[in-house]
């Protein structure tokens, strides 16, 4: 799967081995993308063997949120999910928050970082469209010449590819936080309504002109999936420009922000249709900012599956578990449902696991889609099948097995067994890894709540009435 696999435990010591191995190795933050390009034969070195993977989850701080001279910060490993969760993002850079929100599931989004989209720099990936219509930059470093600063719109160069030099490492990224008189949001349609890759995004911010007679000062339009690279509605953007929003203004902006895409037809929909959902959606955020129902629908306390933690790696809170002995990090003892365990190398953590005989956790589509190979790794739920092996190493990984207490069930396995949830039984797992984690950061779910949680569960039996009845019951008893 990869040639070998370094874990750093300092920004210096990775610049040191990217600098060594040049285009040999590739960084990894979540590794959510990075794991499937290399399975499918993507991201090969220039002499076409696999890559060395360096990951930068050891490395602490950064993964931090902050904000200073009117511009929001975040550091390489800040994941989807921290984003959906910050009262910070939430409150000044709103659309990026709506467009990590949708970004698969929660054990997706606890691994997969804002800077491993930009990287991946895939028109349909949702945050590169915030970040754009949020001015954003980002930070590049490397051991021999320091820090470069760019704006977003100049690192992605042509489609999937972007402009970082071979020893070069994504350090920073900045973004534009939103005053009080901007309103700002993100609009996605997908096939499905999770799990989803982008038909069509669009993501905009307002700015109201202090005379409270609703015109606009400013605006800004960014659109996904519809050009090779993420772009601006340059031309929709300098006809709002102290307009009043008027529905008639509202629905010429729609129609200049059309002639941005140049959208092609695919698996997924056509170009006719495109550009004609590039109108609808562009119109209807308009329509959002001017009467302020952004917002509706956003949920008071995201649903993480995270637990405890605080959702930043690398998590500290159960340090006492990790392995004591330094000359064991290139080791593969993990601490697996609270035994020492030499996992193999070389293959994602879901092969690792079953190969150590943890057959509980499964392989439904070895792709992040299903969510059977659920397991929380240092507390926080992830897809076993898009974590390397060798992440585990020194870490608490639970999987289904390490849920009971002896022969006394976990209430989640009660409450589905009761409830004839289970049906053919091989998604059960997850959905009980799921269903668990969701107990720990609220004791008495709602029903809301359950549905958030198991949006990266899939079961091809049946419904889902049972198994949220099951997730909701033990909250309720």
């Amino acid at each position: 799967m990869y040639t070998s696999y370094f874990s750093p435990s300092t920004l210096a010591e990775a610049f040191a081995l990217k600098a060594d191995l040049r285009a040999r190795a590739r960084i990894m933050a979540g590794g959510t993308d990075l794991l499937l390009e290399i399975e499918r034969g993507g991201r090969r070195t220039p002499d076409g063997d696999t890559p060395v993977l360096i990951d930068l989850t050891r490395i602490p701080g950064l993964a931090e949120i902050s904000e200073s001279g009117g511009r929001i910060h975040l550091g390489p490993v800040v994941t989807h999910n921290q984003c959906a969760a910050s009262p910070l993002i939430v409150q000044k850079a709103f659309p990026l928050a709506r467009a990590c929100w949708e970004v698969g599931a929660p054990q997706i989004r606890n691994r997969a970082t804002v800077a491993g989209n930009i990287i991946t720099a895939s028109p349909a990936n949702d945050s590169i469209v915030p970040l754009l219509a949020l001015d954003a930059t980002v930070t590049l470093t490397s051991a021999a010449r320091g820090a470069r600063t760019l704006p977003l719109a100049d690192f992605m160069t042509a489609f999937r590819r972007v402009d970082m030099a071979d020893d070069e490492i994504l350090t920073a990224i900045s973004l534009r936080a939103l005053t009080e008189n901007e309103r700002g949001s993100f609009i996605k349609l997908g096939l499905r309504r999770a799990q989803a890759i982008s038909v069509v995004s669009v993501a905009g911010t307002l700015t109201f002109t202090d005379d409270f007679e609703g015109r606009i000062a400013g605006a800004t339009i960014a659109l996904g999936a519809v050009t090779p690279v993420v772009t601006r509605a340059g031309a929709a953007e300098v006809f709002l420009a102290g307009k009043p929003l008027t529905d008639e203004t509202i629905a010429e902006a729609a129609r200049l922000a059309v002639s941005a895409a140049s959208p092609i037809d695919d698996i997924r929909a056509s170009a006719e249709y495109r550009r004609a959902m590039v109108e609808a959606l562009t119109a209807r955020l308009l329509g959002q900012l001017r009467d302020g129902t952004e917002r509706q629908g956003w949920p008071e306390k995201p649903v993480t599956l995270w637990g405890g933690t605080d959702g930043k790696w690398p998590v500290e809170a159960n340090c006492e578990l990790r392995i004591a002995n330094n000359a064991t990090r290139n080791s593969q003892f993990a601490i697996v449902n609270g035994h020492s365990i030499e996992l193999p190398a070389q293959r994602s953590l879901l092969d690792s696991l079953r190969a150590a005989g943890y057959v509980g956790v499964k392989e439904g589509c070895a792709e992040g889609e299903c969510g059977a190979c659920t397991v929380f790794l240092d507390g926080m739920a992830v897809m076993a099948c898009l974590v390397p092996a060798e992440r585990a190493t020194g870490s608490e990984v639970v999987t289904v097995e390490g849920l009971s207490d002896g022969e006394k069930l976990h209430p989640i396995q009660t409450a589905l067994a009761r409830s004839g949830g289970v049906q053919c039984g091989y998604c059960t797992p997850g959905f009980v890894m799921s269903g668990a984690k969701l107990l720990e950061e609220s004791p008495h779910p709602s029903r809301d709540e359950a549905i958030q949680a198991l949006t990266g569960n899939l079961c091809r039996c049946t419904g889902y009435r049972k198994i949220l009845d099951a997730v909701v019951a033990p909250g309720a008893e």
